[in-house]
């Protein structure tokens, strides 16, 4: 079995968190794993306050607000509201589109669940609000990756073949990449079903290491089990030749910390959307 995820204590600026080393490290890289927190959004406030960033064009939020969010969030990580967030639309796919540069703005958002470039001056976007968010960079091509991964999309290997398609495209070695896993739903909170494990079973020799029964079985006395979505996908940055200690995760769960992230299963469906972003700095000093 390999060893457990090396958690992080990510850096916390106005509305998002970033990974210390990465930005100590690499100055060419801009990346941040949004919260709840810093923006004009009052629909899902318990009291109905106008103080939170919710990242995505939801039914109970003025789009005119979710657009002043991206800029807020645009200028945290990049310092400007200008730098364009480039996102796709999302369908619990395996399916990662590649971004050239001069192909933004796209006429009609693909539909896809992970996003590649090595065009400068963007960010690369997923949303997420228990889903896993995976960021990877590579140091020495300097491209990134943006990666959205719910159960359907890991037990299709989403990240897995996306870290094969910087390799194809890009010419990215995998042992030399770096890869940081953001805010999602803990194994604490994650309950499911049988059928759920028989599908990773289908697919991952190391399947077993996934799940554990749950706490709280359901009513109906059909067995529960805790599945560890965050582990899954860091197995899937080792089986694509990552090293373990480039790997990086923050910890922590979106549905036990409601006051710090959105959380669709916490919150019942209602509930904004997170973004996690990476790009590649214009002219970087190195």
């Amino acid at each position: 079995m390999e060893a457990a995820a090396h958690h992080t204590e990510f850096r916390t600026n106005s509305t998002c968190l970033q990974h210390p080393h990465w930005i100590s490290q690499h100055p060419w890289l801009w990346h941040g794993f949004s919260t709840r927190l810093g923006g004009v959004t009052s629909a899902y406030s318990g009291d109905r306050s106008a103080s939170e960033l919710n990242l995505g064009f939801t039914p109970d939020d003025p789009p005119e607000n979710v657009l002043e969010n991206r800029l807020r969030l645009a200028h945290a990580v990049s310092d400007s509201r200008n730098t364009p967030l480039v996102s796709i639309r999302q369908v619990h796919s395996a399916h990662s589109v590649v971004l050239r540069p001069g192909d933004f703005p796209w006429t009609e958002l693909p539909q896809a669940d992970g996003i590649l470039t090595d065009a400068t001056g963007l960010l690369l976007a997923v949303q997420t609000a228990d889903c896993v968010p995976v960021l990877v960079a590579d140091p020495v091509n300097r491209v990134v990756a943006a990666f959205h991964a719910g159960w359907r999309g890991t037990v299709q290997r989403v990240v897995q073949l996306g870290v094969a398609r910087m390799a194809a495209q890009f010419g990215c070695v995998p042992d030399t990449l770096i890869a940081a896993i953001g805010p999602a739903i803990g194994p604490c909170c994650y309950t499911v079903g049988l059928e759920l494990r028989s599908q990773f079973e289908h697919n991952f020799s190391y399947a077993a290491d996934l799940f554990c029964p749950a706490a709280t079985q359901n009513s109906d006395q059909s067995p529960a089990l805790q599945l560890d979505l965050i582990e899954a996908n860091r197995r899937q940055l080792l089986d694509s030749g990552l090293n373990p200690a480039n790997i990086a995760a923050l910890g922590g769960c979106t549905a036990c910390q409601p006051h710090r992230f959105f959380s669709h299963r916490a919150q019942k469906g209602h509930t904004g959307r997170m973004m996690s972003v990476i790009g590649i700095r214009p002219n970087p000093s190195s």
